[in-house]
């Protein structure tokens, strides 16, 4: 029985080889490109210009100002936008995000007040995101 199970080996393993497929190398160049999203990103009104709204990390230093809306792009999908509260701090609110293409966001908010988005990213370098707000 053992010499059976000998011979079968070789076989198997050609079979598994023949059954593997290489790795998709497009995945690998949309994933860093969106793996630069993550992380807290606030709102630069002084550099806006038109349509386009640019958008800092949150550990930039940015000038004195009465609050700054932003979101925050995370793992697996997760997301959270950070409105003014009443008490001029931030409130988040938890939803989604979805890559639509390669340079279109898909914006859901889960308690479901305000309409899906979608963001189109014009650019996005280390410390600044440029944006514009699709309907």
């Amino acid at each position: 029985m053992l010499h059976s199970i000998a011979r079968l080996l070789p076989l198997s393993l050609l079979l598994l080889a023949a059954t593997c497929k290489p790795n998709d190398s497009s995945n690998k160049t949309a994933a860093p490109a969106l793996k630069q999203l993550e992380g807290t990103w606030l709102v630069s009104r002084e550099e806006n210009s038109g349509d386009t709204l640019v958008y800092r990390p949150n550990t930039y230093k940015f000038p004195p100002s009465r609050g700054r809306t932003g979101f925050a792009f995370k793992p697996f999908g997760r997301f959270e936008q950070f409105d003014i509260a009443p008490t001029d701090g931030l409130a988040g609110r938890a939803g989604t995000w979805t890559a639509d293409g390669d340079t279109r966001l898909r914006i859901h908010l889960t308690e479901g007040t305000e309409p899906d988005y979608t963001l189109e990213i014009i650019s996005l370098e280390k410390q600044v995101l440029k944006l514009r707000r699709l309907p």
